[in-house]
This record gives structure tokens, sequence and C-alpha cells, in this order.
């Protein structure tokens, strides 16, 4: 168990070991719940988004175009040379 002092402003830091167990580094994001016991539980907050958001990441500058059926062949191409 990890100890943490609070400070005059009511602020704590958690350590570099607490954070990476958590799996977040400098501008990630935390959530804090409260527990009815009195506890709370500190989990990495994990971004939300919609689907569509997906494609910007498949998105070339001035890249080919490729239609569905040129995808499911190079799918295809890539899983028949796997072995």
């Amino acid at each position: 168990m990890a100890t943490l002092t609070v400070t005059a402003k009511g602020q704590i830091t958690l350590r570099k070991d607490l954070l990476a167990h958590l799996g977040v580094k400098a501008g990630d994001k935390i959530d804090i719940d409260k527990r009815p016991d009195g506890r709370i539980e500190v989990v990495a907050a994990r971004r939300t988004g919609r689907i569509s958001d997906v494609f910007d990441l498949l998105k070339r500058e001035n890249g080919p175009t490729l239609s569905l059926e040129d995808m499911n062949r190079i799918a295809s191409e890539g899983w028949a040379n796997e072995g």
C-alpha cells in the first residue's frame, strides 16, 4: 500500500510507479469514483468516441483511394502469405 501526503492546498501527487500501474503518462486523465464505504477508486480514463473517428486514422494525405474489393483482396493476400 502506498502512503501519500496531502499538501496545504489539499492535493496529492501520485508516484511514478502508481501512474505506471494505471498505464497513464503526463497529459492523460484519470477517473476518481467515490465509494460508499469512504474509499475512492482511481482508474485511467479511457477515451470514448465514435467508430467514425477511426476512419481518420486510415486517411493518407494525397494517397490512393482503395475500394472495399481492393481492401479485401489485399487482406486475403496477407492471410494467404502467413505461414
